[in-house]
């Protein structure tokens, strides 16, 4: 079975054009303002002195960026602020 649309003949086939894949709606990602409170909420209930609960708080609140209407961004954006986050986490702070 290969992946992608169904032609009918019980077997899922790939798209003609590997682009139609790539230029699919990302309905998942629609703007959602309770999404973007509730995570947002839930990121300011995990905030705390630690670094590890000021670095998950700021991956919540990033990640709510994908529903906010205002915010332009995407999945790939946030995992490599993400990566950064945890980057600077590693050596120790901005200033080092």
């Amino acid at each position: 079975m290969t992946v992608g649309g169904d032609d009918g003949s019980g077997e899922e086939t790939a798209p003609a054009d590997e682009s139609e894949a790539d230029t699919a709606p990302a309905e998942e990602f629609d703007p959602d303002p309770e999404r973007v409170e509730f995570l947002r909420e839930v990121a300011d209930d995990v905030r705390g002195e630690t670094s590890e609960r000021k670095q998950l708080a700021n991956i919540l609140y990033r990640t709510s960026d994908l529903y906010d209407e205002g915010e332009e961004t995407t999945p790939e954006e946030i995992v490599r602020n993400v990566k950064f986050i945890l980057e600077v986490n590693d050596r120790g702070g901005l200033g080092r």
